[in-house]
């Protein structure tokens, strides 16, 4: 079904971090003669750098999007995304494409349907072309003979294309979520490695608890999770008051896959200008009172002002915004879901990653 989305290209060069989690790769040109490929000396002469200021790749197409979606209704890209992040795990590598979107809307639910109709569709799409068997005849060929390894990836795919098919997938809030997690410590259901906190977020072994106890076998949405630990941009939820009524909550989501668990991330976005940056400072980013439109004037300009070049982004509300929301999922970890891929890395062609690019 055409839902007349307008595809982009966003720049992989930015000059901000827009998740916030300072966790960038640094662009420049030739580095210093005296440096090496262990000891990179940082530029402190900013007339001698490419771009006057620090730049960096793309962690993320979203705050570029969402300046497409006050001409067009509805964006989207797939993009590869950046991350400096030292962790090596089975989910994670420093180089990935992603699929973000941007639409116009006041309601988080119209986004979270809009996820879940396009996994939902694709999945249909590709089990009535016979995908499944093309993997399985691969897995097969792949790996040595083995009936019962066999049987067991065939039930894997089945279990995980069946439950992505299903006409309706669960939705919990963060807060009934931390609720279910402590009924299930005190009824004794399970033990967690980490105790779940309100300003902890949720650890994997909590995400894949829920996907299993709330979705049994089919994605679940988690929404409205706590201001603190998420980004500045997000929206605050409309929620009514409960015993939890003290903590600030944002209008946003996470959708947990069994077994791979966090897969897409949305959120509605912040479009008023006062607001938006009262969140910026409560985050600890740099925001100025007048239009970034104007040059640096100034020399002098502190690294972590450089860094939280975010005025282009202000602006955007200062002469005009609508409500709107999107999200981004994580195209290689559903390729490996879809595909019954344990490790991300055995996903990509050339896996970067914490200590690794070797080609």
């Amino acid at each position: 079904m055409d839902r007349h989305f307008v595809r982009l290209q966003p720049p992989i060069i930015t000059s901000s971090d827009c998740e916030g989690a300072g966790e960038v790769f640094t662009v420049s040109s030739n580095p210093p003669a005296a440096s090496t490929k262990d000891d990179v000396a940082p530029l402190k002469d900013k007339d001698a750098a490419f771009f006057r200021d620090p730049k960096f790749l793309t962690v993320s197409s979203q705050l570029h999007l969402e300046a497409f979606v006050n001409e067009h209704q509805k964006v989207w890209t797939l993009s590869p995304t950046f991350r400096a992040e030292r962790s090596d795990t089975p989910r994670h590598v420093s180089e990935f494409w992603m699929l973000e979107a941007e639409i116009r809307t006041e309601s988080l639910q119209e986004v979270m349907d809009l996820v879940e109709d396009m996994i939902r569709s694709l999945t249909l799409h590709l089990y009535g072309s016979g995908f499944t068997e093309e993997l399985i005849h691969a897995h097969r060929g792949s790996n040595p003979p083995d009936k019962i390894g066999d049987a067991y990836y065939a039930g894997l795919l089945d279990q995980r294309w069946q439950g992505l098919m299903r006409s309706s997938w669960p939705r919990i809030t963060y807060r009934n979520a931390m609720k279910r997690l402590q009924d299930a410590i005190e009824s004794k259901e399970v033990q967690f490695q980490y105790q779940p906190l309100w300003a902890a977020g949720l650890q994997l072994e909590h995400e894949k608890y829920l996907a299993a106890a709330v979705g049994n076998g089919s994605p679940v949405f988690v929404t409205d999770y706590p201001n603190e630990i998420k980004p500045f941009y997000m929206l605050p939820s409309t929620m009514k008051a409960d015993a939890f009524s003290e903590h600030k909550t944002v209008a946003c989501f996470d959708l947990l896959l069994p077994d791979m668990c966090e897969v897409v991330g949305g959120s509605l976005r912040e479009h008023r200008l006062q607001s938006l940056t009262q969140a910026m400072r409560d985050h600890g980013l740099n925001v100025s009172d007048e239009s970034a439109l104007s040059e640096v004037k100034n020399a002098d300009v502190s690294p972590s002002a450089e860094k939280d070049n975010l005025d282009w982004y202000v602006d955007l509300r200062r002469y005009g915004s609508v409500p709107h929301g999107g999200f981004g999922l994580g195209f290689d970890r559903l390729l490996g879901y879809l595909a019954g891929i344990g490790n991300i890395k055995d996903v990509v062609p050339w896996p970067r990653y914490y200590g690794r690019c070797d080609c």
